[in-house]
């Protein structure tokens, strides 16, 4: 292997597509345990890697020489092997750095809590120094160190902190669900960030970005490190668009295009066709329904009714945006009514809805909730302001499909 990433558990990770992407070469996956991490450096059969949970810390011992900025964190991410003797620096700071600018962060006289107590909640330590923070604490389940609060002095402290930055894996896939915190307890946040990229948002994160504060997951943190990690490996300078280009490229490609919007408007022929045009996968919610529960939605309806078939309907929404990266989804018209739809979807995507007046749009019998005009307007009155609020772009319908699928295209692309 001339380049990778090692660590523990890295069958989420995105990095060999990113390099790739910066500078054409292959970069491999090595999971390795405690035991192998050792004998992997002994051998040295690498160029450079990248190091990540949970070595970042351990694997200071086994290089020759570290970076003085590594040194001060504690914390190594990127190893380059120049002629058998491994040198160590530390990436992630100059991605975090640029996570918190491209957010519009700052954390300069600010009140900064650090969620975790790992190799990168070191590096947050150190830029939050180096930025000016008034006041740093770090968050752990075990706090030692006089920086170190526990989970519920952290809350009771939530009033007085203005920026967090979450470096634990809570709300990392495959386990999405959590939050290390409760933003209940921080009324006055000025901005969180998350390490974790997969989902792109972890629930943290969406759920601050749902409460209008300034937030962003890790891409960009991962983006950036990655192209100074591969200026070391190559010992070569790349422009200064390049990360602000990959950025944008990243993000578009691995979030889904998430299209809601009211029975009718043209979400599962538009779907497919955008799909095809851009060469995505495609996933429509209610035919995935169909399938696992082997009858049409009326008969559904009427069998076990509208509760089961909503539950039933949030398990294929989950199912499909946790698991998937990049698809194009077609939802059901009442999908964005449930929060947790909501959440599963804003984290990994951007919200398409296709708007389409409601005069424009004829009821249908396949349609247990819609299937005259006065169910319809009900309906439409009841999800038009939930799916504006949701929707990252509105998305006129066409005259025809090929006309939405070329709107979409024009504001994305």
């Amino acid at each position: 292997m001339e380049y990778g990433l090692v660590g523990a558990k890295l069958g989420h990770s995105f990095s060999p597509e990113l390099h790739r992407a910066i500078g054409g070469y292959e970069y491999g996956l090595t999971e390795l345990t405690e035991a192998e991490l050792a004998p992997f450096f002994r051998a040295r059969a690498f160029r450079g890697v990248n190091v990540t949970i949970p070595y970042k810390s351990a694997v200071i011992p086994l290089l020759d020489e570290v970076s003085p900025e590594a040194r001060r964190i504690g914390a190594v991410n990127t190893v380059v092997n120049r002629g058998g003797r491994l040198f160590g620096y530390n990436t992630d700071y100059d991605g975090m750095r640029y996570l918190l600018e491209r957010t519009g962060i700052d954390l300069f006289g600010r009140r900064v809590l650090i969620l975790g107590s790992g190799g990168t909640s070191l590096t947050a330590l150190a830029l939050a120094h180096d930025l000016g923070a008034a006041q740093i604490r770090r968050v752990s389940r075990t706090p030692r160190g006089a920086d170190m609060i526990s989970y519920a002095e952290a809350a009771e402290a939530g009033a007085e902190t203005d920026v967090l930055i979450d470096t634990t894996s809570v709300g990392m896939y495959p386990n999405c669900e959590g939050e290390p915190v409760d933003l209940d307890d921080f009324p006055h946040l000025a901005g969180v960030v998350g390490a974790v990229y997969r989902p792109l948002r972890s629930t943290l994160v969406e759920r601050a970005r749902e409460r209008g504060t300034p937030a962003a997951g890790g891409l960009s943190m991962l983006v950036a490190q990655g192209v100074r990690a591969s200026e070391y490996f190559r010992d070569v300078t790349y422009p200064a668009a390049l990360c602000e280009r990959l950025c944008r490229e990243t993000e578009l490609a691995k979030s889904h295009l998430i299209l809601v919007g009211m029975p009718g408007a043209g979400k599962s022929t538009v779907g497919a066709r955008l799909a095809r045009r851009l060469g995505r996968p495609f996933f429509d919610t209610d035919e995935e329904v169909k399938k696992r529960a082997g009858c049409d939605i009326p008969t559904l309806f009427a069998t076990r009714g509208e509760a089961y078939f909503r539950d039933l309907e949030a398990e294929v929404v989950r199912d499909i945006a946790l698991n998937n990266v990049g698809a194009v989804i077609a939802t059901g018209g009442g999908v964005p009514l449930r929060e947790d739809n909501r959440l599963a979807l804003r984290r990994t995507g951007r919200v398409l809805w296709l708007s389409r007046p409601l005069d424009s749009i004829r009821p249908t019998a396949d349609r247990p909730l819609a299937r005259d005009r006065e169910a319809l307007a009900r309906r439409y009155a009841e999800r038009e302001p939930i799916y504006r609020r949701m929707a990252d772009e509105i998305i006129p319908v066409g005259r025809t499909p090929d006309d939405t699928v070329a709107t979409i295209c024009e504001v994305l692309l």
